[in-house]
């Protein structure tokens, strides 16, 4: 059994989870409404944010 133990998702992630396309992934992410992070080329999104978002609670 494998544990999920990753604190940090990455665009993959995002679209796995919502099921949606590459294009619309990063669309969302140029204007999130969860905390991203953009490190050069790489976005890095936390998964607490991300999470927090999806399931409809304020803040992070």
């Amino acid at each position: 059994m494998m544990v999920d133990t990753k604190e940090v998702l990455d665009p993959k992630d995002i679209q796995t989870a919502l099921g949606i396309g590459r294009r619309q992934t990063y669309e969302l992410l140029e204007s999130p409404p969860f905390h991203v992070l953009k490190i050069g080329r790489l976005y890095k999104i936390p998964k607490k944010s991300f999470y927090n978002w999806l399931n409809g609670e304020q803040g992070e």
